[in-house]
Order: structure tokens, then C-alpha cells, then sequence
């Protein structure tokens, strides 16, 4: 996916995911919104920073920076959006495009990626985008309402749920 489509996934992810937070559609759900869009839409930009140095889809795009940037909430409580953000330009990189993203790097080259996905100037990008995100609210929804007992409560407690 491009910059633009992943932008879209994640306001269109901070929006839904305020909901499933919130669900009252107040003034408290948009204060969540606007509370979890920031940091989400930093980190669905943050692996493209390998279009300036390193490789692209390999030095930012793999499963040891996930890991460090999921951390970052136990040590800065300002960032706990931010591995989602991440994660949801992964889910993009590997469901959305045909290329894939190189999960194991820098221990293994190859790009893993799904064979549904489109080039990222298809005239379908947008819509597999929005597909996507659709996707990912409602693993959100199931995980927060249908089988919350299988989400850590140290997880819980940091989304404020």
C-alpha cells in the first residue's frame, strides 16, 4: 500500500476502534478518537521511514521493530497507540499488497505476503484498504466483547478498557 492508503486505514481504524472503546457516540467516544487517532496514524507512517535509509518492506517492516516498538508503552505511556499503528501497516504491507513485507529481517530476506493483494497503484487499493480495516475493527470488537478473557488484563488496563 502507499502512503495515502495506509493514512486511511488508520483514521478509519482510530474511528472505528473509538467506537468499540466508546460506544456511547458522545463527546467521550470523539475525545477517544481523537485520543488514539494521533498515535496510530504516526505509527501506520513509521515503517515507511525505510524509503529513506536501509531497505524498503525489509529494515522497518519485520517483526524485531514490532517488537520494540510494543514495549515502548511499558516505559512511555504516551506511546501505547503507537504499536498499533504499526501493526495495521504491517496488515496492510502483507494482506493488501502483492508484494508482502519481510517479517524475519534482518535474519531472512524473503517477503511473505498474501496472494489476495493489489499492486499500490491499483484502482482497487482504496477499496482493499477500507476491507481491511473493516477486518481489523472487527477483531477488535471480538477480542474486546466476544473473548475478552483470552486479552492479557495488563493489556486491557493500558487501553483503558
Amino acid at each position: 500500500m502507499n502512503k495515502r492508503g495506509h493514512v486511511l486505514n488508520a483514521a478509519l481504524l482510530s474511528i472505528g476502534l473509538g467506537y468499540v472503546l466508546e460506544p456511547s457516540g458522545d463527546v467521550v467516544t470523539f475525545v477517544t478518537i481523537a485520543e488514539v487517532s494521533v498515535p496510530i496514524i504516526l505509527g501506520a507512517l513509521f515503517p515507511d521511514v525505510d524509503t529513506a535509509f536501509g531497505r524498503h518492506r525489509k529494515t522497518l517492516h519485520n517483526l524485531p521493530v514490532l517488537a520494540i516498538i510494543a514495549a515502548y508503552p511499558l516505559y512511555f505511556a504516551n506511546l501505547q497507540w503507537v504499536w498499533l499503528g504499526v501493526v495495521t501497516h504491517y496488515a496492510l504491507d502483507y494482506f493488501g499488497s502483492r508484494r508482502g513485507i519481510a517479517l524475519f529481517y534482518p535474519l531472512w530476506d524473503e517477503e511473505f505476503g498474501s496472494p489476495s493483494g493489489v499492486t499500490t497503484s491499483s484502482d482497487r487499493a482504496g477499496l482493499v484498504t477500507v476491507v481491511i480495516t473493516v477486518f481489523e475493527v472487527a477483531v477488535a470488537v471480538v477480542l474486546l466483547y466476544v473473548f475478552p478473557q483470552y486479552v492479557p488484563a495488563q493489556a486491557v488496563q493500558l487501553i483503558g478498557f
